[in-house]
């Protein structure tokens, strides 16, 4: 009987323990449903544009910032329900990583922080009513809007580009770039004469930490998880090229670091061409400026960006090379109410001494978004004595070429190798958001030590 006792208070401490562990990673929304005002009630307004890094950070860090008020309501305006985790997103090319964990769930994070959110494409911002617009010409009012609306691709005017190339964007960009490949292999498979080498050849252009990424994911995805299902197909005639404008790729890393990065691309035979421009793009050829031709079907843009400024309104000081122009505290110049961060914005680097931008990177964006909240909340406060001066503090970077390969910088120390790829892998798995997508991503490259990813292309979700 006592044995009984034992192990029926055993299993009561695991239900218990389990239900509390439930809780902790799933924690109630802040507000009930019957509890929070509509965004339109409260006294204070604070406007979002934009779901990504800076924007996300922003209202997030706002939500625990006014934890104890009912003064301030934050609402955020975003063209996805999902917030993108940037760095994940190569992975998908090779299947490495499943596109659902590295879209996380925007609106229930924000609702759970205590903010409200609305899907909805933004149209134009009118200053003098203090409103946005977005489609359906449904309105909504601000007494503070910041202004977080990333980056486009920027084609420089090369033609051909916008009708031809896959662009490196987001999560539907790299599920079309994985499904472009294998689309290529099913058609080759089909082919009984010569193959045409555009069919087999892929050319990345932008040789930045994105492009290297890409280029090394096509690398896993065709030799490693497609070559053993298309037997007919050797692996070795498929063609990666990596065109950079510049002398070097990775230019913002150390050389040393570029040299490792550009010897394990030789490695995996991924040809590396700098001082490489593209003067025009067709339907099977890339035609470099001094006359060279690569013909290719495949064509993958990461190389240029831009800021995303096109619906501010009117009467805003804007760089049209770097976007918004704003102040030491990230406010718009000329205005007490508009902030702008992020990819959208032209933030001067304070410890440059020649006027440098700050480069629109994910942790550029993050700091910014912490101290804009701060500086938003001061100002609705009355405490424009305590606004916080924006200074950026680059903590390194990280590039993953493979899952055993990478080359990182991380204050000032420099490694490369497994030891590298390990890290890069726990670093950014711990700054996921979601434990939902730590848990399923962990899983998935535990199990990718002993089994190959199951890689298939779903016809109908995109025309390439």
């Amino acid at each position: 009987m006592n044995g009984w006792v034992k192990g029926g208070l055993a299993l009561g401490g695991l239900i218990v323990g389990l239900g509390t562990i439930k809780r902790a990673l799933n924690p109630s929304p802040r507000y009930a449903p019957w509890e929070k005002p509509p965004y339109e009630d409260f006294e204070n307004k604070v406007l979002v544009l934009g779901g990504g890094f800076g924007g996300y950070t922003a209202a997030n860090d706002l939500c625990e910032l006014i934890r104890d008020r009912d003064d301030v309501g934050i609402l955020v305006l975003a063209k996805n329900n999902f917030f993108t985790f940037w760095p994940m997103v190569p992975g998908i090319v090779s299947s490495d990583i499943d596109s659902r964990n590295v879209a996380q769930p925007l609106r229930r994070a924000l609702i759970t922080a205590g903010a409200s959110f609305r899907r909805v494409q933004a149209k134009k911002v009118d200053h003098g009513r203090k409103v946005v617009v977005a489609d359906g010409d449904i309105e909504f009012p601000y007494d503070h809007l910041v202004i977080s609306l990333g980056g486009l691709p920027n084609y420089f005017g090369i033609p051909g580009i916008e009708d031809h190339a896959l662009n490196m964007r987001g999560v539907e960009d790299a599920e079309r770039i994985r499904n472009r490949v294998i689309e290529r292999f099913e058609e080759v498979s089909l082919i009984r004469g010569d193959v045409p080498a555009s069919k087999l050849t892929f050319v990345v252009i932008g040789g930045g930490a994105t492009g290297v990424e890409v280029a090394s994911e096509i690398h896993t995805l065709v030799h490693e998880n497609l070559a053993p299902d298309y037997p007919n197909i050797d692996p070795h005639r498929v063609r990666i090229v990596l065109l950079e404008a510049l002398p070097n790729i990775l230019a913002e890393l150390d050389s040393v670091l570029r040299k490792a990065a550009r010897a394990r691309l030789a490695n995996q035979r991924i040809e590396v061409m700098t001082n490489a421009m593209a003067g025009e793009i067709s339907g099977n050829c890339v035609k470099l400026k001094g006359g060279q031709e690569i013909p290719s079907e495949n064509v993958i843009w990461t190389a240029g960006n831009r800021p995303n400024v096109g619906l501010e309104g009117e009467d805003l000081p804007v760089d049209p090379r770097n976007g918004i122009k704003v102040d030491q505290y990230l406010r718009v110049e000329g205005y007490q109410d508009l902030w702008a961060i992020g990819d959208c914005a032209a933030v001067v680097d304070v410890r440059s001494e020649d006027g440098k931008m700050v480069p629109p990177t994910a942790q550029a964006a993050i700091q910014q978004g912490h101290v804009v909240a701060r500086n938003v909340l001061a100002t609705i406060d009355g405490r424009t004595d305590k606004l916080q001066e924006f200074e950026y503090r680059p903590l390194g970077q990280l590039v993953e070429l493979g899952s055993d390969f990478a080359v990182n910088e991380v204050m000032g120390v420099r490694f490369t190798g497994l030891l590298a790829a390990v890290f890069w892998r726990m670093a950014y798995l711990y700054r996921l958001n979601s434990p939902q997508s730590k848990a399923r991503i962990a899983a998935d490259w535990i199990l990718g030590l002993f089994l190959r990813p199951a890689v298939t292309q779903i016809r109908g979700t995109s025309k390439d």
